[in-house]
């Protein structure tokens, strides 16, 4: 099988043409001309915006420059002379109003409790004029650690790829400075998961649901119903909590996804078991031991267990950010960080998300590797050795402080855990990972004759009455979908009721 699925390429047609759409509108000088209005109404001073704009997947950033002379208000913005308004992009962000306030609370909570450098931010909250917002510090740099690390592009809309012509020096000190970031990100701790609220002013607490880069994708290229996501300010207890909710959003995948999901009935079938089987073991407490100490379910504990306890599953979780990288973390000529940027798909996750070695270690993820996912596999282990070198030396500079993270990556791939968590935030890299990477590891070995497709043969008889007795009637229902290529839009109540009939023990 490819190791990625199709999304709904109906759905991504609709999704470029609203793109389109709302590119023309954001450059706009009418659009623009409303921006520097409230900029300058916000900053208490006189400003002009000066292009070019930047506009990433889900915001546009205007970038403004604050004018000389007095002026009354702008909450400290006299020691910026340049700022960025940034927005959502119209018709692109799922939930756009939460996502900006809670990018807001959480990087400013990083900025108070970290010493990772993040772009200040001066205002935010919800205009009546421009929408969501947020006026944050511009860094004056459009330089990333993404740059330094790549192999050079002349395309930058192309996937960046790491280079691996860099010297082994030079990739350990660029590692060093994302390892700074990384262990300083996973020092706070809260008690549940779920995203950060500024209740008071520089008072902050989990109240909102997460949100994730996982469903904004699926909202906006296979058409999911924004009505099957975690209820407006849904938070969780317990790490198997939130992997339970994971599994469900793969199985949600599944239902949804009206085109280009299943290319036959054995193919509907095997993705089908594979994710039942994912969500009975998160159901079950499994997912959140596996490859740890107090892994004894798993197949791949009876070779060897993981040496390292399991973190705690139920009152002591971390920051997590989808989208953390090193396109995303600024840096200046000598390669110093800056300041980390795009914090909207961080939230507070289950701490096992942080034990894990970066999935961007090569820059491009494995699904999407040009000589495919083995050989991503295979270079990742070597550059891992860098990577946890680096680790190695930002834990010596701190001293102890808890978790040894580097040990835990070390553990993680070795057992396993990396490609877990991996597939259960990724909907489109699921299917692959899980046959590839964790069924024999849960379950133990299977035939190895038998064809992808038919892999649902070899597990099937692990799911429970009720969920076999589904099986069927969705193969026939996928089958009779494949036949009519259209986008269907569900009630809310219809959409909540459709995926619950294929969500059982609950």
């Amino acid at each position: 099988m490819s190791a990625r699925q199709d999304s709904d390429n109906l759905a991504w047609d609709r999704s470029d043409e609203l793109w389109d759409a709302a590119m023309k509108h954001v450059r706009l000088s009418s659009t623009c001309q409303k921006i520097e209005l409230f900029a300058a109404k916000t900053l208490g001073k006189p400003v002009s915006l000066v292009p070019p704009l930047m506009i990433g997947g889900f915001n546009v950033l205007y970038p403004i420059r604050i004018e000389s002379g007095n002026g009354s208000g702008g909450g400290g913005s006299s020691a910026h002379s340049n700022v960025l308004v940034r927005l959502p992009c119209p018709s692109q962000a799922l939930f756009p109003s939460e996502k900006t306030l809670a990018e807001a609370a959480t990087t400013t909570y990083i900025d108070k409790h970290t010493t990772i450098p993040v772009p200040g931010v001066l205002h935010s909250g919800i205009d009546a004029t421009i929408g969501p917002f947020m006026i944050i510090q511009d860094l004056n740099t459009r330089r990333s650690m993404g740059h330094a690390l790549e192999i050079p592009r002349e395309d930058p809309n192309s996937t960046p790829v790491l280079n691996p012509s860099l010297p082994e020096t030079r990739l350990k000190s660029l590692y060093v400075e994302m390892a700074r970031c990384v262990m300083q990100l996973a020092q706070p701790s809260f008690p549940r998961i779920g995203a950060l609220v500024e209740i008071n002013p520089g008072s902050y607490d989990v109240l909102g649901r997460p949100i994730t880069l996982n469903m904004s994708n699926m909202f906006q290229i296979s058409n999911i119903p924004e009505a099957v996501f975690p209820g407006e300010g849904k938070t969780y207890q317990t790490a198997d909590e939130w992997y339970t909710v994971l599994a469900e959003m793969q199985i949600a995948t599944l239902l949804f996804q009206h085109n280009d999901m299943v290319s036959s009935e054995d193919d509907c079938r095997t993705k089908y078991v594979a994710r039942q089987l994912i969500r009975k073991l998160a159901r079950q407490g499994k997912l959140s031991t596996f490859g740890f100490a107090e892994d004894s379910w798993s197949a791949g504990s009876k070779q060897a267990h993981g040496p390292l306890p399991v973190p705690d599953g139920t009152g002591s979780f971390r920051l997590w950010s989808d989208d953390f990288r090193p396109a995303n973390v600024m840096i200046d000529q000598d390669d110093q960080v800056l300041g980390a940027i795009d914090w909207e798909f961080a939230y507070v996750g289950p701490t096992q998300f942080v034990l894990d070695p970066p999935w961007w270690l090569l820059l491009d993820v494995p699904e999407m590797w040009e000589n495919g996912i083995e050989d991503w596999t295979s270079v990742y282990g070597e550059r891992l050795q860098t990577w946890l070198s680096a680790m190695d030396e930002v834990e010596s500079e701190m001293g102890p402080s808890g978790l040894k993270l580097s040990a835990y990556m070390r553990e993680s791939w070795e057992t396993g855990r990396f490609w877990l968590n991996y597939a259960a935030r990724k909907s489109w890299a699921f299917d692959t990972i899980y046959w590839k990477y964790l069924d024999e590891r849960f379950f133990g070995e299977r035939d190895q004759n038998v064809p992808t497709e038919k892999l649902w043969k070899t597990r099937v008889h692990l799911l429970s009455e009720e969920e076999r007795a589904a099986m069927e009637p969705l193969v026939q229902i996928k089958m009779g979908e494949s036949r009519e290529r259209i986008l269907v839009e569900w009630d809310d109540d219809e959409a909540k009721q459709h995926l619950a009939s294929f969500i059982f023990g609950s």
